[in-house]
């Protein structure tokens, strides 16, 4: 069994990776999507009741955009 030291000189020694895991980036984002939609009409709710401010609705709707922009790269990247 080779050493730690040896197998940071010599990386090339290292058993190879094996292949990553595949994922279906529609489920991960929908669901992102979901939880930044649900935390957006809470916090509506609580602004409208003058217990919230802007500032973390603005948050809830840039996750969603995120997500958006994360189902269009996959959607590109398959």
């Amino acid at each position: 069994m080779p050493t730690i030291r040896t197998l940071l000189a010599h990386p090339e020694e290292r058993r190879p990776s094996p292949p990553a895991p595949r994922a279906d980036l529609f489920r991960v984002f929908g669901a992102g999507i979901g939880v930044f939609a649900v935390g957006l009409v809470v916090t509506l709710v609580l602004h409208l009741t003058g217990r919230d401010s802007l500032e973390s609705m603005g948050i809830c709707g840039t996750g969603m955009v995120l997500g958006v922009l994360g189902l269009l790269w996959a959607r590109r990247h398959r």
